[in-house]
């Protein structure tokens, strides 16, 4: 793929990850924060505010802030640089890698946006489930970053596959 297209695919990603989630975020604050859970499809899908000090479902929201700053803003942030240079380096990167990766950083920046900008939380809003069987609440940047690493992960797996290098 010639280096313009790709850069240009890395944007759209970046910015189209970045501005949706931001602007569900907002609508979040907006909507969902002065009111109680708003259910859905049989209570299959819930739609409340939460802001979340920690990682994936809270993970670390119990340590000391410096901590939480250091972990979710300083080394968050050199992964993102160093998932951008990757980027930008490693031209042999098929497709589905460099999109894997781009929303990997999108989601990223998206919630960084949240943890600088929002006193350290990123704000949740979705939670899927049925009966007593639920997700823990996220929010877009969340699924960015999930659906990115799982393009990273088949690309990895076809690759092995491919060379014979599979177990």
């Amino acid at each position: 793929m010639r280096r313009v297209c790709r850069l240009g695919l890395v944007i759209l990603t970046l910015v189209s990850c970045t501005g949706c989630d931001q602007a569900t975020k907002s609508m979040a604050r907006e909507w969902l924060a002065p009111s109680p859970p708003i259910s859905v499809l049989n209570d299959s899908i819930r739609f409340e505010y939460v802001e979340n000090q920690g990682a994936l479902l809270g993970l670390g929201s119990n340590m000391p802030r410096e901590v939480r700053f250091v972990l979710f803003v300083i080394l968050a942030s050199a992964s993102l640089v160093l998932t951008l240079a990757l980027i930008a380096r490693v031209r042999s990167l098929g497709l589905r890698p460099l999109i894997g990766l781009s929303l990997v950083a999108g989601g990223g920046m998206g919630n960084l946006i949240d943890r600088i900008f929002n006193n350290g939380t990123v704000v949740d809003f979705v939670r899927f489930g049925i009966g007593c069987v639920r997700t823990g609440v996220f929010n877009l940047a969340d699924v960015a970053i999930m659906v990115g690493i799982v393009m990273l992960l088949v690309s990895s797996a076809r690759g092995m596959k491919e060379t014979g290098n599979a177990a």
